[in-house]
């Protein structure tokens, strides 16, 4: 696979070149730097959510976390749209994800509301972020094998990272909407990231809905595209409502997609023997 970058000695000498003048390098073309572009921007808003988080403004440190999460969800797709996809690209997307979807959400829910049982708090925050980097160095693991298994195309093992991130931020949608911060609830929001924690590193299969779309009936188009468009003005209106609403159906949808993976895939040896990472 070409990596957009022309391979060079370190020491200065190529085939062509007798070393006097360094390293050869030749252009890269700019469709093969819009998608590190934009994985750049979304570490960007993944760090504006740390420090906006630090200063209090907690509605828009989220809005930064979910940005970088539209932003990890764009970056994949626009490279294989501009067939601009390489190995730096694929290095540079999953360092970021464990800034977006590990660190920073950890953060912003310690700052608005685990700080309130101190070392507890942390402890939770700091084992979300441990996890959320154990599940993406495991799921590297498994997509750099040369034979998968079936049901990955349509299965995650364990709760993705992004889908990690909205989940834990949970309690600070629930904040938003006007539940108060109490240290009681402190200890529930602990408790529930750990829970998360262990979810993102489980072997639970999570239907990830990448073969979802592919081909959709003409007369299904203008109904998609209608629930589509309500679904965003919802988000735009009733932010942290349309949040909750969301994170609650994706947790009662995940022992369905389980169900769903043990009826299709779950007598299947060859799908057994490739979910051992070692």
């Amino acid at each position: 696979m070409d990596t957009g970058f022309s391979p060079f000695d370190p020491n200065g000498s190529g085939p062509d070149d007798d070393g006097s003048r360094g390293p050869r390098l030749r252009d890269i073309s700019i469709r093969m730097m819009i998608p590190n572009i934009i994985t750049a921007l979304a570490i960007g808003a993944g760090l504006t959510g740390i420090r906006l988080a630090f200063e209090q403004r907690f509605e828009l440190a989220v809005s930064m976390v979910l940005l970088a999460a539209f932003l990890d969800a764009v970056d994949g797709r626009v490279a294989r749209l501009l067939k601009s996809t390489t190995k730096f690209g694929a290095q540079m997307d999953s360092l970021a994800d464990i800034v977006n979807f590990g660190v920073a959400p950890a953060l912003v829910l310690y700052a608005y509301l685990l700080d309130q049982v101190r070392s507890f708090g942390w402890i939770a925050a700091m084992i979300y972020a441990i996890a959320a980097a154990l599940r993406l160095a495991r799921f590297n693991v498994m997509e750099d094998r040369e034979t998968k298994a079936t049901w990955q195309s349509d299965y995650f093992l364990g709760i993705p990272a992004p889908g990690g991130a909205m989940l834990v931020l949970l309690p600070v949608y629930l904040g938003f909407l006007g539940v108060e911060s109490s240290a009681f609830f402190a200890y529930l929001a602990s408790a529930y990231t750990l829970v998360i924690a262990l979810m993102l590193v489980s072997r639970v299969p999570v239907y990830s809905g990448k073969s979802l779309g592919q081909r959709i009936r003409r007369d299904l188009v203008f109904p998609i595209m209608l629930i589509v468009v309500l679904y965003v003005a919802l988000l735009m209106t009733f932010t942290w409502e349309t949040m909750t609403a969301t994170t609650v159906l994706y947790l009662v949808s995940l022992p369905f997609g389980a169900r769903a993976w043990g009826r299709r895939y779950g007598s299947d040896s060859e799908a057994q023997e490739s979910e051992n990472t070692n």
